[in-house]
């Protein structure tokens, strides 16, 4: 597959880079500055291009199969990602192309609260409360997006941090998915091996889903 990588520097953008590559994929790997070129993995195509730009987000997705974005603004601007996101919601409806989409967990449901979620529950630590609200704002965004857009947004678990990558995992809906003892948690290097399968083997059209341990 031709596969487009949005925020492909970042902590998962890299992860989810090369998990393509070892599958044998042609990324094109897309950073805002083309100083952190030489962050990136020297397999991939290396451009640069700006994810809230929906001229430059059809220009690095037109003949390509996919486009994943894993975008995070920097502490203080939030507030972007609802443009960022309409953007690329703007440009891949121009070229065609399937959108998977990184998101955030506070949207989903916690089992058994009736229909609280994971941002109103107790503890809910108040640093990240901006980043979680934005992030519902984009699940908002995307559920609005034109008829012919095909995306998919994926909510992580509740603790989403580098780790190792075992290839296992479970999937669901818009509840959080939790372990025995109620922990909900996934290492970013299998949230790129959710991202893959769900690439190579589409099962989400217009919908968000969630994976954890």
């Amino acid at each position: 597959m031709r596969i487009t990588v949005f925020g492909a520097a970042g902590n998962l953008g890299s992860r989810v880079v090369a998990e393509a590559l070892s599958r044998g994929h042609e990324v094109t790997a897309v950073v805002r500055d083309p100083a952190r070129f030489r962050e990136l993995d020297a397999a991939a195509t290396a451009k640069a291009g700006d994810a809230a730009d929906a001229e430059d987000v059809a220009a690095l997705s037109a003949g390509q199969d996919l486009v994943i974005t894993a975008t995070r603004p920097a502490p203080g601007r939030e507030g972007e990602l609802r443009s960022t996101t309409e953007a690329l919601l703007a440009g891949v409806a121009r070229s065609g192309v399937r959108l998977l989409v990184v998101g955030g967990a506070g949207s989903l449901t916690l089992p058994g609260a009736d229909g609280a979620t994971v941002i109103e529950g107790p503890g809910f630590p108040a640093s990240w409360r901006p980043i979680a609200l934005a992030c519902n704002e984009q699940l908002e965004v995307v559920r609005a997006a034109a008829p012919g857009v095909d995306w998919v947004y994926l909510s992580p678990a509740a603790l989403l941090e580098p780790g190792e990558r075992t290839g296992a995992y479970r999937l669901g809906a818009d509840e959080l998915l939790v372990d025995a003892e109620g922990n909900s948690a996934i290492s970013m290097e299998d949230l790129a091996v959710v991202l893959l399968d769900e690439a190579e083997r589409p099962k989400h059209h217009r919908t968000r889903f969630t994976a954890a341990y």
